[in-house]
């Protein structure tokens, strides 16, 4: 760690030490609530799994789901079990650990991918929005549009985009010196948290980092905002109540997982947080990223007559071969 050093006066060298760990606090409290702490998170990450995992296989073993509507889902459950993975199971081992420490590397590799995956989640509802849009407001040309290649294009640049887009400001923020203290009061590794423990102002740093974040709320949102005032605008003009209240069917379930989480996110990166107490901060946090992979497979499923008679179906599959 000693490429630290070149950000620092010579002079003050001697007062400072290299910071090789940080500590999270986490959720403190007594042994009893830790173990509850646990058992919670636990069955959180199993049935997250277990429920985004069913709606990927139902998708890829029914046939009447391999449409782009479908086969964005599916990919969104597969991120969806990467986001949740990329906090829980450290929670899991901090609220074990008496030391509650995570390495430099590994904080920061933490911080990567939670900023990537969820910026990849961001895009992804998006393309899921314009999915929609052209099924009910066009859909004549929907076929046309929306190809399998088109709809692999679209899977490909959301990952590409959320991936690449952290890798410099990240890095440019762990070249930053760490001295003192390295407490960290939360569960994950995150901006604001970080930056308060550097030793050395960054703000240019500081605002690429929020201007990109924010660039990517607002586009999304507003992509996500527009889309749905002409969805709801084709919806009105169709005839038939019946009519109106499937395209309502088909799109409320988005709606409901875009609303969950982007109003969660834009509380904490878009509006100030230094009023929102600590504990308040961490369970917003735990909102949109370990309860909302959570609720997105009952959202889905559960509004969705295809999707139930699917996983259904992938469910009775598969107490026919355990009873085989």
């Amino acid at each position: 760690m000693s490429f630290f050093f070149m950000y620092l006066d010579p002079m003050n060298r001697s007062a400072t030490h290299v910071v090789t760990e940080f500590v999270l606090l986490g959720f403190p409290g007594s042994w009893k609530i830790q173990i509850f702490l646990f058992v919670l998170f636990l069955v959180v990450y199993v049935l997250t799994l277990l429920g985004n995992g069913a709606i990927i296989c139902a998708v890829r073993c029914d046939s009447r789901l391999h449409t782009p509507m479908y086969f964005l889902l599916g990919n969104f459950a597969f991120l969806e079990i990467w986001y949740v993975s990329s906090t829980v199971p450290n929670i899991l081992a901090n609220v074990l650990s008496k030391t509650k420490a995570i390495s430099f590397s590994g904080c920061f590799l933490q911080f990567y991918f939670f900023f990537s995956l969820g910026t990849t989640e961001c895009l992804f509802l998006a393309v899921m929005a314009y999915d929609r849009y052209l099924a009910i407001c066009r859909p004549l040309h929907y076929p046309a549009i929306m190809t399998r290649r088109r709809c692999g294009i679209l899977v490909s640049s959301c990952w590409l985009i959320g991936f690449l887009g952290y890798p410099v400001p990240i890095f440019s923020i762990s070249q930053l010196p760490f001295c003192g203290s390295n407490i960290i009061d939360h569960f994950l590794c995150d901006m604001d948290p970080l930056m308060a423990l550097s030793c050395a102002p960054a703000p240019i740093t500081e605002s690429v980092f929020y201007a990109q974040s924010s660039f990517v709320l607002f586009c999304t949102v507003a992509y996500i905002l527009r889309s749905y005032v002409l969805l709801l605008r084709a919806v009105f003009q169709v005839p038939s109540a019946a009519g109106r209240l499937k395209a309502f069917s088909t799109c409320g379930s988005h709606l409901a997982v875009v609303s969950l989480f982007y109003g969660t996110v834009m509380v904490m990166y878009v509006s100030p947080t230094y009023g929102i107490p600590t504990l308040m901060q961490k369970i917003l946090t735990l909102v949109y990223s370990v309860m909302t992979p959570l609720f997105n497979p009952l959202i889905y499923s559960l509004r969705n007559k295809d999707m139930k008679l699917a996983l259904r179906n992938v469910l009775l599959g598969m107490r026919i071969v355990k009873n085989i």
